[in-house]
């Protein structure tokens, strides 16, 4: 179990609280797929994936990023069991989906950046240290099955 300071409980629940997720949550993942181009593979559907402004443009990788943020709230509000939250959600893309947990890794990165650039000088390093250790227990969480 991770020990959540009162800090950090109080930084994720505001990060999440003032984002705009039908802003950010398409911009990570158009980031990820943008940067890390091997990550489209998981996104064979969704059409026109061929450059930045294609993939920035299309509707259906921007309803995912706004469904992964979503997701994000299940583990903001069970900050203290964020491992059986993920439990299916493990299971589904580790034997179904079949994705490289690897990936999580790279998408919370790049949701970091969108974040940090969406709270500009508010994104110290202390809130910053939260928020990734946060996103560490998530994709430790999603990877779990793959162990």
């Amino acid at each position: 179990m991770v020990e959540w300071t009162d800090f950090e409980r109080a930084t994720i629940q505001d990060i999440f609280s003032k984002i705009d997720y039908d802003t950010v949550g398409p911009a990570s993942l158009a980031r990820c797929l943008v940067v890390y181009p091997w990550c489209q593979r998981y996104f064979g559907n969704f059409g026109n994936l061929y450059n930045a402004a294609a993939i920035s443009s299309n509707p259906m990788v921007a309803k995912h990023g706004i469904t992964i943020l979503h997701g994000l709230d299940r583990a903001v509000k069970n900050m203290d069991d964020i491992k059986n939250t993920y439990a299916e959600l493990s299971v589904l893309h580790s034997e179904k989906l079949h994705v490289d947990p690897d990936n999580f890794k790279l998408l919370t990165d790049c949701l970091t950046i969108v974040v940090a650039g969406q709270m500009g000088k508010a994104f110290t390093g202390e809130v910053q240290a939260a928020f990734q250790k946060f996103l560490a227990v998530v994709v430790t969480s999603l990877g779990r099955q793959y162990h």
